[in-house]
């Protein structure tokens, strides 16, 4: 099912086609090694194999997740010998942001040697994920979720390929293309499946995936990512966005105690005295999950959201907060001024 040639790569259309930073690339006298930055399944492999067949490199594929530093060497050693017959070669590293620091190292002599030309493949943001030395030598191409549009051409090439339909109404089919998420992978996935199904519909599709879990990892990238758009959807007044964004979360399993904490900090930080009442109501909503858990508490945090996104907006009590606090760091352990100190003995009441 993989594409053949960079023609008949589905999405990306941003980094593929004529004129095309990709494809310019791929074109130049010498390719640079690079690092792939998307989301699961929207082709980061398919275009490192089309890349190296492109440009005439050896392609040697691993995953950081199953290769350590013993594999990287023994890879090195056997692109120098190739290098020693004019022949050039492509490492593909997947999940890169696996390797640790030190791992990472080990890349940058060979890459200054141009014994190997990287390209690495991550989900995770690289600026924080890889050494800056690492990143230094290396562009970055960000990839794209691939749109719904993309997901059903690849639907048809996968019938096409089968030559036979997928056994789905047009209600279920659209389900399906919103399950994979932007993940054509994963649409795959579900689709071979349903292959083996007949006259599949809405109710019957649903009961035969269960559905598939969000795209969500509460520990990396995606909880910072959906925080910051719940925030900002609230300083923005979007009362439908920060719903959609809370119900994310949920649905992702974070913990709904770190969200409430957000809410308190927002109701202080980005309300404060334009509307006191935002404190007290985030306050409540923590008490009342509390008593109430999940999933009835939940219409708590949702009546927060609410309440914030819609209230009045200042910062005022955060900036005076902080010019205060640059105040004291600025001047030091000076004394308060006498008239404002207490006279709790009689020498202190002599001197004022």
């Amino acid at each position: 099912m993989r594409p053949k040639a960079l023609e008949e790569v589905i999405g990306q259309e941003h980094l593929i086609g004529p004129g095309k930073a990709l494809t310019r690339l791929i074109a130049a006298p010498k390719f640079p090694s690079l690092i792939l930055w998307g989301p699961p399944g929207c082709g980061k492999t398919t275009l490192a194999r089309l890349i190296a067949h492109s440009v005439k490199l050896h392609f040697v594929q691993v995953s950081a997740v199953l290769s350590g530093t013993v594999a990287l060497r023994k890879i090195f050693e056997e692109a120098e010998e190739r290098w020693k017959w004019g022949q050039g070669t492509l490492l593909f590293v997947d999940e890169i942001h696996r390797f640790n620091r030190s791992q990472q190292d080990i890349f940058l002599a060979h890459l200054e040697e141009g014994t190997i030309t990287l390209i690495g493949a991550t989900t995770e943001n690289p600026s924080f994920e890889l050494n800056p030395a690492l990143l230094s030598r290396c562009q970055v191409m960000v990839l794209k979720r691939l749109e719904e549009q993309d997901l059903e051409k690849v639907l048809q090439r996968a019938e096409t390929f089968l030559k036979k339909k997928l056994p789905l109404d047009i209600t279920a089919r659209t389900s399906l293309i919103s399950m994979a998420d932007g993940d054509g992978r994963a649409l795959l996935n579900m689709a071979e499946i349903l292959f083996n199904e007949e006259n599949v519909t809405l109710e019957k599709l649903n009961q035969i995936l269960n559905k598939r879990a969000p795209i969500y990892d509460k520990g990396q990238e995606g909880h910072y990512n959906l925080i910051s758009a719940l925030h900002k959807s609230m300083q923005a007044s979007d009362v439908d966005a920060a719903l959609y964004w809370l119900a994310r979360m949920l649905q992702g399993g974070e913990n709904p105690q770190y969200i409430l904490r957000r809410l308190i900090r927002f109701a202080t930080e980005d309300i404060g005295l334009a509307d006191p009442q935002a404190l007290t109501q985030a306050i409540s909503a923590q008490q009342a999950y509390h008593f109430l858990g999940s999933p009835e508490g939940e219409l708590a945090l949702a009546q927060c959201v609410i309440y914030l996104a819609t209230a009045p907006k200042s910062n005022a009590v955060y900036q005076a907060l902080n010019m205060a606090q640059n105040s004291a760091t600025q001047h030091g352990s000076l004394m308060p001024p006498l008239y404002a100190v207490n006279a709790s003995t009689k020498l202190m009441k002599e001197i004022g």
